[in-house]
């Protein structure tokens, strides 16, 4: 339940996408790059998720009027200690996959690594939280799009090129989708908590506005991407995955029950993870 499995599409996509975007100029792959890779942003995702979970209970800001799904450190599921220390376990984990890829790739992955996990502690750990300052979607939008992305396609060609830099803006855009959902869905036990995300700060409309924006703006970004990169045609198939986007679309524009709201966060991970395979897909065909 701490591990957020719904989150999880947000640290899958982009090592799909950045691979993929290595194989359509390569047509090869480094498979234990690849794997070691995708291991490890699963783990920075999880970390990041048990650390959310620890720090929100100790500050106080999960209570009992909480929309969203339990929370097991303020539940009482499992001790604080025992959530902590599964974190630095994660984290841990996450390090050695990043020890391997620095002998692939060089050293500047340990520092990739090292940022990463330091931003998903400081999330909301830390004396400053910055998802307490309303800063959370640009990191999500930082690490897991332009990070996630050119940092998977570094491991296998050592260089960054357009395409994944364009393609990274895509998913990017999606992967802060979904913390835009979850961020709408709270904001009000929230700013009661003190907690002031960038859905607190904008009010519900102008939040609304900004998960349509980016869900457009995802969609948008790939025909342009494939235009001025020298991508491939195919991957415009991604395209295919937009029908998904209705259902979660319409729930953030006229619900404000949690389980409506936590089935258009889940319905979003699912139209990150389409798109993602989808694209993906496209640049190896192609």
């Amino acid at each position: 339940m701490a591990a957020r499995p719904r989150t999880l599409p947000a640290a899958i996509a982009p090592v799909l996408v950045g691979t993929a975007a290595a194989y359509y100029f390569a047509e090869d792959i480094r498979w234990l790059a690849f794997a070691a890779a995708l291991v490890g942003s699963i783990l920075i995702q999880i970390g990041t998720n048990l650390a959310n979970d620890y720090s929100d209970a100790k500050r106080g800001a999960d209570t009992a009027e909480r929309l969203g799904p339990v929370r097991v450190t303020s539940t009482g599921l499992l001790a604080p200690k025992r959530v902590l220390h599964a974190t630095w376990i994660a984290f841990g984990l996450a390090a050695l996959t990043g020890v391997y890829l620095a002998t692939v790739a060089g050293p500047e992955i340990i520092a990739v690594g090292i940022v990463s996990i330091i931003a998903g502690v400081l999330y909301t750990g830390g004396p400053r939280p910055y998802g307490y300052a309303g800063m959370g979607e640009l990191f999500v939008f930082l690490f897991f799009g332009l990070v996630a992305v050119n940092g998977s396609y570094y491991v296998q060609l050592e260089e960054i090129d357009a395409l994944p830099v364009l393609l990274s803006v895509s998913v990017g855009f999606l992967s802060t989708a979904i913390l835009v959902v979850n961020n709408l869905r709270d904001m009000h036990t929230d700013a009661r908590a003190g907690k002031r995300t960038l859905a607190v700060r904008l009010g519900r409309e102008r939040t609304q506005t900004l998960y349509i924006a980016l869900l457009a703006g995802a969609f948008a970004v790939l025909p342009f991407a494939i235009v001025c990169a020298d991508g491939p045609a195919l991957a415009l198939i991604s395209l295919a995955s937009a029908p998904l986007a209705i259902k979660p679309l319409g729930a953030v524009r006229t619900r404000t029950d949690g389980p409506s709201l936590n089935g258009a966060l889940a319905a979003t991970g699912a139209l990150l993870g389409a798109f993602s395979v989808l694209l993906s897909l496209g640049l190896i065909l192609g």
